[in-house]
């Protein structure tokens, strides 16, 4: 990534889109095969027996014809399953999404130039705010490198959605607003929304054909923030955003009933750039210790985070930096490279403006001033009141290990990713005595409009190496060989899932197939083991690398009884992030951690000490 962002590159961004392939449909006895495997750690062998009777019935009956009204489908779309993900996925969940399904992160440049300190919030932000407005440049002009598997390219369809993005909520089902143009293509909003203790303000950062600058945006930023505080707390209509979605689309409406300019002031919320957060706490954060600012970025301020928006840039008053974004419109390798970008030119800059201080005459920031009334201010405190109570419960722990990373691993020649989430196992196995389904993200980047994958880490593999640690009597030559036997299983399965031969998303597109149709759900999808294993979005561990660069982030768990665990992976380290709830008396994410620690250790010393 880091050359290609770099490269100087003839290529235009959203050139190839057009000749991508399109996604493919497994083969349904390839996929029936690998479900059966999958749930088998899950299973004894009588629940085992009669999924298989099961699976067969369903392979030679009713799954047929699914599967060949699915082909059908896939000849008329290039992404078969587009549509349906995005509606099953995120527009018809009707949870809380700000805190449920949103993901967060903070920003990696307190490592170097910027360590946390008070009274540069300001100066520090217009600098991240300048150079995510260069990275939204680049995406106007089609100057942001394709990305590419070797010579293969990836798709670059979700980078449309980062800038002028957000969700709507609707009664039954959100939808999604998506304002972006290149410059080919015409006009694109060019105006950021500031929210400040309840308050909301709006300025355009094009003045006279050109950006900005830092010291321009400077002003901008004092304005706001003396105006917020010496005058009163406005009512913080963003909360509204991390109420559960029917809620919050009555809200809407009533919200617009009440005045119509309240709906044009929702639009400019909409198709601003991004929603900048000014926060007025100082989250603790170490190179080793990111617990307190990656809570903060997922379960801060309602009333200064915009749920909806595609991307919340957040600000802290010691100088450090995040971001919460919906998860709908892209996934986390979206982020994580607009965040790489901007890390690498405060750094390149050792964290200051080295241009002209010259501050233009341009119009001062303009405050987006709702019309509320009592109905409207109850609905913002129970909107509140509930998001604090959810967020209170959420334990999170992230920290950096740094015994070791990529390097001894590689030099080991052990996949890096595929060590984390065997460590995971194992930490997972020593703490709850038993298997954990697993889910985590693969990337299907190679065919148009690809997403992601389910990889069920939780292999038979995993688990019977898991067993042979725990078990004394177990030889070091052999618990070396079924380690080796389960990176090998992960390895095959993560290629398989990137090159669309994964089996989750098919079977989900089975189970729809029959909805659309009227059919009764088929017997595959109500069997206890299918839930068990994690079938239906019931993976206890919800996990996902999220790459090789300074960059972290975190979600809550999938299930109640359930860890949410993102992870990054540096020469020198690994930094993982693991959350949990309070109230689930099971689970506990700091021990996990502690535990993952202990196995990354045992894993290494393995390698060292048993002999071929």
């Amino acid at each position: 990534m880091e050359n290609q962002l770099t490269k100087s590159n003839e290529e235009r961004t959203f050139q190839y889109q057009h000749s991508l392939p399109s996604l493919p449909v497994p083969s349904l006895e390839e996929s029936l095969k690998k479900y059966l495997e999958s749930v088998k750690p899950f299973a004894n062998e009588e629940e085992y027996k009669k999924t298989e009777e099961i699976v067969h019935k369903f392979q030679s009956g009713i799954g047929k014809k699914l599967h060949q009204k699915l082909l059908e489908r896939a000849k008329g779309k290039r992404n078969w399953l587009e549509e349906w993900w995005l509606n099953v996925a995120y527009l018809d969940v009707r949870i809380p999404s700000q805190l449920n399904v949103n993901f967060a992160g903070p920003a990696p440049h307190f490592e170097h130039y910027w360590p946390p300190k008070e009274g540069t919030q300001l100066e520090r932000g217009s600098i991240i705010l300048w150079h995510n407005l260069n990275y939204w440049q680049l995406l106007r002009k089609e100057k942001l490198p394709v990305h590419k598997v070797g010579n293969t390219p990836l798709d670059m369809n979700q980078f449309r959605m980062l800038f002028s993005t957000c969700k709507v909520p609707g009664i039954t089902r959100d939808s999604i607003m998506n304002y972006f143009s290149t410059e080919s293509e015409g006009r694109s909003p060019n105006h950021i929304v500031v929210l400040c203790r309840g308050r909301a303000f709006v300025f355009d950062v094009i003045h006279e054909g050109c950006l900005i600058t830092p010291p321009e945006l400077l002003r901008q930023l004092m304005y706001i923030r003396k105006k917020c505080h010496s005058e009163p707390d406005g009512p913080g209509i963003a909360a509204l955003t991390s109420e559960e979605r029917t809620r919050w689309a009555k809200a809407r409406e009533y919200l617009i009933g009440l005045d119509p300019e309240n709906l044009t002031l929702l639009e400019k919320v909409q198709s601003s750039l991004l929603v900048y957060s000014m926060e007025d706490s100082s989250p603790h954060v170490t190179p080793e210790d990111y617990s307190e600012i990656t809570a903060a970025v997922l379960i801060g301020d309602p009333a200064i985070r915009w749920g909806d928006k595609s991307y919340n840039l957040i600000s802290f008053s010691n100088g450090v930096f995040g971001c919460n974004c919906d998860h709908a419109p892209f996934d986390a390798m979206v982020m994580v490279n607009v965040c790489y970008y901007v890390d690498e030119k405060i750094f390149q800059n050792e964290g200051r403006w080295k241009g002209s201080e010259k501050v233009r005459d341009i119009p001062l920031p303009e405050e987006l001033i709702f019309t509320v009334d009592e109905k409207v201010l109850n609905d913002i405190n129970q909107a509140k009141a509930q998001y604090l109570r959810e967020a209170s419960d959420l334990q999170i722990a992230a920290f950096a290990f740094t015994s070791f990373g990529k390097k001894l691993t590689k030099k080991k020649m052990l996949h890096p990713d595929t060590f984390i989430q065997l460590a995971l196992q194992l930490a997972y196995y020593r703490l709850h005595g038993h298997p954990g389904c697993c889910y985590e993200t693969a990337m299907t980047r190679y065919f148009y409009h690809g997403r992601t994958e389910t990889v069920r880490s939780c292999t038979v593999e995993a688990v019977r190496w898991c067993q042979s640690m725990q078990d004394p009597s177990t030889t070091l030559h052999e618990r070396q060989q079924k380690m080796l036997q389960a990176f090998a299983k992960h390895n095959k399965m993560m290629k398989d899932c990137s090159a669309g031969k994964g089996f989750d998303r098919h079977l989900l597109g089975l189970s729809l197939i029959a909805k659309e149709e009227g059919l009764p759900v088929p017997e595959l999808f109500t069997d206890p083991l299918f839930t068990k294993s994690g079938g239906g979005g019931n993976f206890v561990l919800s996990t996902s690398l999220i790459g090789y660069l300074r960059v972290q982030g975190v979600v809550v768990p999938m299930v109640h009884n359930g860890y949410g665990f993102f992870y990054h992976i540096r020469d020198d380290r690994f930094v993982v992030a693991c959350s949990a709830w309070k109230s689930c008396p099971e689970t506990d994410a700091e021990k996990l951690v502690q535990l993952i620690f202990c196995a990354f250790h045992d894993m290494i010393q393995l390698m060292n000490t048993a002999h071929l």
